[in-house]
């Protein structure tokens, strides 16, 4: 493919990334919105509480699972990587964080522990969109150590592969009736694998520069 058909497959993932972000960080202030107006006025306390936990379900869920995809795969795709500065190590393990304390531990009942989480998470999403502009500190001792080549960018293809997965696990998850983020998990995992078992043998090459890369939010 051609240079500009690369740069059309990467921009569209970004964009996907950004879009599905904003719209994560929008459904945890609605979230929040409601919980709040139900602890306050017992009187709609109920249709608050049934509202949030539908857009918990059935909105935020899918736009968190599809933004931690996208933000997964612009690391695995690019020089970055997802261990080898410490900035994208902290979006990593802080977007682990969220999604399995979402799914597994909280609902948004209106308890001062799911305000608190929702307050929590739309000010985490909002950290990691200053880190990736501001790209703070410095590479991790498996960035200066472990693999110091140069990761090259992933392949045209790829990138549109990855723009379609969000698309295809919001059908399955129709399908199931809950969110199935199947083929998202599977790409995040098994990719870097795949590519660090084809780049053991590359030679060494310079860092990437900081703005090389595409801003991820």
């Amino acid at each position: 493919m051609s240079k500009r058909s690369s740069q059309y497959g990467r921009n569209l993932l970004v964009w996907i990334h950004v879009i599905t972000s904003v719209g994560w960080m929008s459904q945890a202030l609605a979230l929040l919105t409601l919980m709040l107006v139900a602890r306050l006025d017992p009187s709609v306390r109920d249709a608050a509480i049934a509202i949030a936990r539908l857009l918990d379900r059935q909105v935020l869920a899918q736009l968190a699972d599809a933004s931690a995809f996208t933000g997964f795969m612009l690391s695995a795709l690019t020089a970055w990587g997802y261990f080898r500065y410490w900035w994208v190590l902290a979006k990593f393990v802080i977007t682990v964080a969220q999604l399995t304390v979402g799914i597994f531990f909280l609902d948004p009942d209106g308890t001062p522990l799911s305000i608190a989480a929702a307050a929590l998470m739309m000010s985490a999403i909002g950290f990691q969109a200053w880190m990736s502009i501001a790209k703070p500190w410095k590479k991790t001792p498996w960035g200066e150590n472990g693999t110091p080549k140069r990761l090259p960018t992933g392949s045209p293809r790829v990138f549109l592969a990855c723009c379609a997965v969000p698309v295809t696990d919001l059908a399955l998850s129709l399908v199931c009736g809950f969110p199935a983020p199947l083929f998202s998990l599977l790409a995040t995992i098994g990719y870097p694998i795949w590519r660090f078992r084809q780049l053991r043998h590359l030679p060494a090459a310079p860092a990437p520069r900081r703005t090389s890369e595409p801003i991820q939010v």
